[in-house]
């Protein structure tokens, strides 16, 4: 599955191109023939299969930076978004796998010491260490300063006790990156995070969360589960804005991932159309197709300039990327979602039989308008940028 790199050429190098060459036949031959994973068990030894599957043609690499044993040739975050739409037109599941080792690898770039940085980022490039990122909670979702797992000091050791739910990858993550309180009564400002490998004592997979589109989804308990103090990432309190700053620089990512979901959607509904016939004509010789395929068309390049120019900033500009990235995520998810149901209404009742490509897509992309901030969060956060903008521009 070739990937389009005309409409964002501004964005990329020669390295890119040459690295969009080799992704496409590599996604073509080895993730479309995987089978559906029908249920979630499935689901959760395919993941692992998946990842050892990126690791040996290399693309896991891309999810660490090379100085701590990722891929060398075009790393940066504009490369992890090609992977992602890539991986995500083929397979939502092999996208959600290569997202969740940038997700979880993170935080460690951004504040973990050497020793945890030596000890489990080259195991995530090579795909020998699944990772995972533990911060929703039943209580606490887009509100995080609701968090009530908790992070006691007891000497050299943090004790965590609480519930995370929703959590990708739990059950089969070889090492979490959790959110706790150290200061319960701080708010939000006595949040810290710590690396809690997954056979730590006190750490168990308390349910299987399913979804209509398997992907290894589950609720996490920590009853006296002691961790060392130096796996707290940065200092206490420090928490709220390391996941802030995680989410910032991979929120381009889930934008990318959107595109390809809709470029998938929007070729199966252009193959469709032109050779299903109805009334003695293909259906893209109706106007009220047309229309549609070229809405589809004009969002879904709209939405990859968005996502590939947050990715640019994120690579480019440092630390002043948190408009660029919730606009893309906010349009190029909404328009996912629009694009995959106008190619559920093109292919007519063959769109909703559940072994239709664009029927898996409809319920994948769902959950891409909620995990790592939802669009009304997104809207509010870039109301925010707005108004500090203008504020410091009056100063």
């Amino acid at each position: 599955m070739r990937l389009e790199t005309e409409l964002i050429r501004p964005f990329l190098t020669e390295e890119h191109l040459r690295l969009a060459e080799r992704l496409g036949p590599f996604v073509e031959a080895t993730i479309m023939p995987l089978p559906i994973a029908a249920d979630d068990g499935t689901a959760r030894r395919q993941a692992r299969e998946i990842l050892e599957l990126l690791a040996t043609d290399g693309w896991a690499g891309y999810a660490v930076p090379p100085a701590h044993g990722g891929a060398e040739e075009a790393a940066g975050l504009i490369t992890c978004c090609l992977i992602r739409e890539a991986l995500a037109a083929a397979s939502p599941l092999a996208d959600a796998v290569f997202a969740l080792q940038c997700l979880g690898s993170m935080p460690l770039i951004l504040a973990g010491n050497e020793s945890l940085r030596h000890g489990w980022l080259p195991a995530a490039a090579s795909g020998q260490a699944i990772a995972a990122f533990a911060m929703t909670e039943p209580e606490a979702g887009s509100d995080v300063a609701a968090i009530e797992t908790t992070a006691v000091r007891d000497g050299d050791e943090y004790v965590l006790t609480g519930t995370k739910t929703f959590i990708s990858n739990a059950g089969i993550a070889d090492f979490y990156v959790v959110f706790a309180s150290t200061e319960p009564e701080a708010g939000r400002a006595g949040l810290s995070a710590f690396l809690v490998p997954s056979e730590t004592p006190g750490l168990e997979l308390a349910a299987r969360q399913v979804l209509s589109e398997p992907h290894p989804l589950g609720q996490l308990r920590f009853a006296d589960c002691r961790v060392p103090a130096d796996h707290r990432l940065g200092t206490e309190g420090e928490g709220f804005e390391l996941g802030l700053r995680t989410l910032d620089r991979l929120r381009a990512t889930v934008a990318a991932a959107a595109c390809g979901m809709a470029t998938r959607a929007l070729r199966e509904a252009r193959e469709h159309a032109g050779r299903r016939r109805q009334f003695g004509r293909r259906l893209a010789d109706f106007q009220l197709i047309q229309g549609k395929l070229a809405e589809m068309a004009t969002e879904l390049n709209a939405a990859r300039l968005l996502a590939y120019r947050a990715a640019w900033e994120v690579d480019h500009a440092g630390e002043s990327v948190t408009l660029s990235s919730s606009i893309a995520k906010l349009y190029a998810t909404e328009a996912a979602q629009r694009i995959i149901d106008q190619a559920v209404q093109i292919l007519g009742g063959r769109g909703v039989l559940a072994e239709s490509p664009v029927d898996r897509l409809y319920r994948a992309v769902r959950a891409l308008r909620i995990y790592e901030g939802t669009s009304e969060i997104q809207k509010l956060v870039i109301a925010r940028e707005l108004a500090r903008r203008s504020t410091s521009e009056k100063e």
